[in-house]
């Protein structure tokens, strides 16, 4: 293997290659060089939409039956229940199997362990376990590419909407982080929001530093616009706080105090806000007048009994009490907003849909609990269900074992 080289492929030559194309070619240049090398007959790569129940086959070139398309752009929506393109998300496995014409090869295409979509190969014979190597280094380097090519187009963010955003949706979207999933040595972190169909203001977010890890999840009141920019408001003085440096008391009253002054009145948000202390294990949280978490610890799931103050917004200058957040090696936290218990969610058992999602990983989880809400209701929500799961191993700060970036160790065993 040349000096440069990963798993076959001149990274080098390969990022010049991208960094020479336009943005909105930076996954077909890397999937001619991978076609290239391994002599593949077909390559698509199919972006995870936001429903996160579906992929969606990216094109530009031949024409497809029933495709969404925006000029030269076509979108086909995949669905993943049932399918091994779910199969392979779910794992993080590789999927090779022989067809007539030789065999049809799938990839994960991941970062972290966040899912950005799948990697799929048509082969004039069975590929040897070098060959599936180089197509899942070409794959986590593509997951690479993709993250870089998004700031620069909305190809890929038109391609991952199989509904259409109104302005509310749109500006909520902007609030949440890039990466829904975040697998670390100490612990892995996955969110989901499930949006009703006037949105309701939820947002989670969070924050890796090199000793902390922070967290929030929070429900402005209100609906559509005028409580996405509620949350706007709410979540841009929580990161100009943490950015700044301030500790978890100065961050709450930062942001209770912007609100004060910039909100109408009456407006609130509430929340909770966590900081986890990863040199020595321990966390704790601000919970503003929230929906309280629930804890996943030894096969029991019961509410983790917090204090309850007023929510931000609604006195000015208030000092927020910073509570003790247990934490033990094995245990599943998972934080929610209210959209999860209340309204047409009331009939859900959270609680039991959580234990019964005890072997799964923190992403699918998530993804779980957002289609039992769907379930309960009908599909018809009526307020934004949002949570975040918090899964803890403990320990001293360490490097994540990876396989092509994947926790080999994080797969569902149940898949």
């Amino acid at each position: 293997m040349r000096s440069g080289e990963v798993g076959g492929i001149d990274v080098g030559q390969l990022l010049d290659e991208v960094e020479a194309a336009p943005p909105t070619d930076s996954v077909p240049v890397v999937a001619a060089r991978l076609a290239e090398m391994v002599g593949a007959r077909e390559l698509h790569f199919l972006i995870t939409d936001f429903s996160g129940r579906a992929v969606v086959r990216l094109t530009s070139t031949a024409r497809v039956e029933g495709a969404r398309s925006r000029g030269a752009e076509q979108a086909e929506t995949v669905p993943l229940t049932g399918t091994v393109y779910g199969r392979v998300l779910r794992t993080q496995q590789a999927d090779v199997q022989q067809i007539d014409a030789g065999a049809r090869v799938i990839v994960p295409v991941t970062d972290r362990g966040d899912a950005i979509g799948l990697l799929e190969l048509v082969l004039p014979g069975l590929p040897t376990p070098r060959d599936v190597g180089v197509i899942e280094t070409a794959a986590h380097a593509l997951a690479y590419v993709l993250v870089a090519a998004r700031r620069h187009t909305d190809v890929y963010e038109w391609g991952m909407r199989t509904t259409s955003f109104t302005l509310a949706a749109e500006i909520q979207r902007r609030l949440l982080p890039t990466a829904f999933t975040c697998e670390a040595g100490q612990f892995t972190l996955a969110g989901w929001l499930e949006p009703a169909a006037e949105v309701g203001g939820d947002t989670f977010d969070y924050a890796l530093d090199r000793d902390v890890l922070h967290v929030s999840v929070t429900d402005a009141v209100g609906h559509q616009v005028a409580a996405s920019l509620l949350a706007s408001l709410l979540v841009g003085s929580l990161r100009n706080g943490r950015r700044r440096g301030l500790d978890l008391a100065a961050q709450a009253a930062y942001a209770n105090d912007a609100l004060a002054e910039h909100a109408a009145p009456g407006q609130f948000v509430t929340g909770q806000l966590v900081r986890v202390d990863l040199r020595t294990g321990t966390a704790e949280v601000v919970n503003a007048g929230h929906t309280l978490p629930l804890r996943l610890r030894a096969g029991v799931v019961e509410e983790i009994r917090l204090g309850v103050e007023p929510p931000f917004g609604v006195l000015p200058g208030k000092t927020f009490q910073v509570q003790p957040l247990p934490l033990e090696a094995g245990d599943r936290i998972v934080f929610l907003t209210d959209g999860m218990l209340e309204r047409n969610a009331a009939s859900l058992d959270v609680a039991g849909a959580l234990a019964q999602t005890a072997d799964l990983h923190p992403r699918e989880v998530v993804l779980a609990l957002g289609a039992a809400v769907l379930q309960a209701t009908g599909g018809d929500l009526r307020d934004d269900a949002t949570m975040v799961c918090l899964d803890w191993y403990g320990g001293p700060p360490r490097a994540r074992d990876t396989e092509q970036g994947a926790d080999p160790h994080r797969a569902s065993p149940s898949a």
